[in-house]
C-alpha cells in the first residue's frame, strides 16, 4: 500500500456509539414485555430467524466485496498516475533540449520551460483531486450522518474541505491560463488541453523533436484515461437497488432479533432452576440469589443482542461507507496525500525550489 491508514477501536466506538445505545434500547423493549408485562408467547422462533440471518450475511457479504473492488480499483488508478506523473517528468527532463532548436535557449530558460510543464501537471493532479472529492447525491450520507459528522470533525482533516480549488491551483499556472481554465467545466481536462498546446509549441521551436514530442503526447493521453477511469469510478454510484435492499433487510434482522433469542435464554434459566432444585445451596442467601438471576435471565439476551445486532449494523456501514473511494472517508483512498507526494518526487526530479512539505495528518488517518 502507499500509506499506512489507521482505524483504532476508539474511533470505531465512537463512530458507531449511538446504534450501540439504540441496539441497547430495542433489546430491552422485548424483554420487559415478556419478563416483566408476562407477554410469554413474544417470541420468534430461531429457526427463520436463523435463515434470515444466514441471508442477510450473504448480502452484506456481497454489498462489501463489491465495494472493496470499487476502492481497489480507484487506488490501481491512482498507482497509475503515480507512476505516469515520473515517467512525464523524466521526458519532460529529457527531451526537452536545445539540440534541434531554431533558438538556442540558456539552462535558465530550459529550466523555466520544464517546472512550467511540471507546475501545470501539479494544477492538474490538484484539480483532480478537488472533482473526485466534489459530492455526489448519492454521495450525501457521510456529511448528513450525524455520527460521521462527529467523526469527521474530531478524528481527521480533509484539506479540499479547507482550502477552495482556486487557492490551490493558483500558484501553478500563469493568471491567463488561470481564468482560461475556470471558465470551462472541467478544469483537469482543461490543464490537459493546455499542456498539448504548449507541447505543440515547443516542438514547433525545436525544442522537442517530433518522435519525443509524439511520446509525450501520449502520456497525455494516458492521463486523460487515468482521469476518465478515476471519473466512472466517481460518477457511477453503486447500484441502489442492491444498497437499499441490503439497508432494509439487515434492519429487519435487527429488529427481529431479540424475540429470537429470549426464548433460548429463558431456556436456559429453567435449566438453572432444575439445577438448583436437585442441588441445594449451603448458603440460603446465595441460593436466593441464584433463583432470582435464573428466574429473570432472559435478561442476559440484551447484550448478546445489542453485540450482534452491532456487528451486523457496522459490517453493513462499512460497505456504505467504502463503496464511494473518493468522497473523504476515513478509509478512502488517501488521493491528497498521493498528490503530494507525487509533486515532491517529480519536483525533487528536476531540482526545483520551495518544495513543500508531506502533510501532517491528524489521528494517523490520511486523506
Amino acid at each position: 500500500m502507499y500509506t499506512r491508514r489507521i482505524f483504532p477501536l476508539k474511533g470505531v466506538f465512537i463512530w458507531t456509539r449511538r446504534y450501540v445505545i439504540l441496539f441497547v434500547f430495542l433489546a430491552t423493549i422485548p424483554v420487559v414485555l415478556f419478563d416483566i408485562v408476562g407477554l410469554k408467547w413474544l417470541h420468534v422462533p430461531w429457526l427463520p430467524l436463523g435463515v434470515l440471518g444466514t441471508a442477510v450475511a450473504f448480502i452484506v457479504s456481497f454489498k462489501n466485496n463489491a465495494s472493496y473492488d470499487r476502492l481497489w480499483e480507484a487506488r490501481k488508478i491512482w498507482g497509475g498516475i503515480v507512476n505516469a506523473s515520473r515517467s512525464w517528468t523524466i521526458m519532460v527532463n529529457d527531451f526537452i533540449t536545445n539540440s534541434h532548436a531554431k533558438k538556442v535557449l540558456d539552462d535558465e530558460e530550459l529550466f523555466r520551460i520544464k517546472r512550467e510543464l511540471i507546475h501545470r501537471h501539479v494544477a492538474w493532479l490538484t484539480a483532480l483531486r478537488y472533482q473526485m472529492r466534489e459530492e455526489k447525491q448519492w454521495e450525501k450520507h457521510l456529511k448528513s450522518s450525524k455520527s460521521n459528522k462527529e467523526f469527521r470533525a474530531s478524528q481527521y482533516r480533509v484539506c479540499e474541505d479547507e482550502t477552495p480549488i482556486q487557492e490551490a491551483i493558483s500558484s501553478y499556472i500563469s493568471t491567463r491560463e488561470f481564468d482560461e481554465v475556470f471558465s470551462k467545466g472541467n478544469q483537469a481536462s482543461q490543464l490537459l488541453g493546455i499542456q498539448s498546446k504548449r507541447l505543440k509549441e515547443l516542438m514547433d521551436e525545436g525544442l522537442i523533436e517530433d518522435f519525443r514530442h509524439m511520446e509525450m503526447m501520449n502520456m497525455l493521453v494516458e492521463f486523460y484515461a487515468l482521469q476518465d477511469k478515476s471519473e466512472r469510478i466517481k460518477n457511477f454510484p453503486y447500484p441502489r437497488q442492491f444498497a437499499t435492499l441490503n439497508y432494509i433487510f439487515v434492519w429487519l434482522f435487527i429488529l427481529m432479533l431479540p424475540f429470537g433469542i429470549m426464548e433460548g435464554f429463558e431456556a436456559i434459566g429453567i435449566h438453572i432452576l432444575d439445577d438448583l432444585a436437585n442441588h441445594q445451596s449451603h448458603s440460603s442467601f446465595l441460593h436466593k440469589v441464584q433463583v432470582f438471576i435464573a428466574n429473570h435471565f432472559v435478561w442476559f439476551s440484551i447484550p448478546f443482542s445489542a453485540m450482534l445486532a452491532w456487528v451486523f449494523h457496522t459490517m453493513e456501514l462499512i460497505g456504505e461507507n467504502t463503496e464511494n473511494p473518493f468522497e473523504g472517508g476515513p478509509n478512502d483512498v488517501p488521493i491528497t496525500d498521493m498528490s503530494r507526494g507525487i509533486e515532491i518526487d517529480i519536483r525533487q526530479l528536476i531540482n526545483d525550489t520551495d518544495i513543500p512539505e508531506p502533510y501532517k495528518w491528524k489521528n494517523d488517518i490520511v486523506m
